[in-house]
């Protein structure tokens, strides 16, 4: 038997700073990444729990220049339409300066769908929630938003767009749901205060109001 290691203190210690710098990057740097990190940033993935051991992420690389134009273009409509519908003027104005995306210059772009009928797992676990399989999908990116970071990678989780058109424009099998756009690469500024909190969007808030006991 594979005797499990032991997690010391100075360990942990690490993994909360590996919390504190997980970010949602939209600021990149353009140079690319090393050959083969994307890969070894899925296999990392790869290694998340799933609901009966489906593994039902799908990932697709984006890297035809036309995509990810066309991409930029459809959340540059959603991110007008979307501030279009504050009616506050004060916060409009403010959302208005907010970058909200890296898909002109994050070097890598992914998009991560759960497949709703995979074959693996023998529908262990979710039959009466079948929306499981998409929380599996998010455990997945998750995973690989870590393993990015701790090689100083950053990942920005774009989600200003229309899944049905973005989903059409990547074409891909009927039973896949998109769950994330993600923009890999090099932060251009790094930090371990949110990006929304620094440009006072939200702050973060206490996790007492955020526990109850029943």
């Amino acid at each position: 038997m594979t005797q499990a290691p032991i997690f010391d203190t100075h360990f942990a210690e690490r993994f909360d700073q590996l919390l504190d710098w997980r970010r949602d990057v939209r600021h990149f740097r353009t140079d690319p990444l090393p050959p083969r990190t994307l890969d070894t940033l899925l296999h990392a993935a790869s290694r998340a729990p799933s609901v009966g051991n489906s593994q039902p992420w799908r990932f697709v690389r984006l890297r035809t220049p036309q995509l990810r134009d066309t991409l930029a273009a459809h959340v540059d409509d959603a991110n007008q339409a979307a501030a279009a519908a504050i009616t506050d003027p004060d916060r409009r104005a403010h959302y208005a300066k907010l970058k909200l995306h890296g898909l002109r210059e994050a070097p890598d772009l992914l998009a991560v769908f759960s497949d709703e009928t995979p074959a693996a797992g023998h529908g262990l676990g979710r039959a009466t929630m079948a929306e499981t399989l998409r929380y599996s999908t998010v455990m997945a990116i998750h995973t690989l938003w870590l393993a990015a970071r701790i090689r100083g990678i950053g990942v920005g989780w774009v989600s200003i767009l229309d899944p049905a058109a973005v989903t059409a424009m990547i074409d891909v099998p009927a039973d896949w749901t998109l769950v994330a756009l993600l923009c890999i690469g090099y932060p251009a500024e790094p930090s371990d205060i949110p990006e929304l909190e620094r440009r006072d969007w939200q702050a973060r808030e206490s996790l007492a109001d955020r526990i109850l006991d029943r």
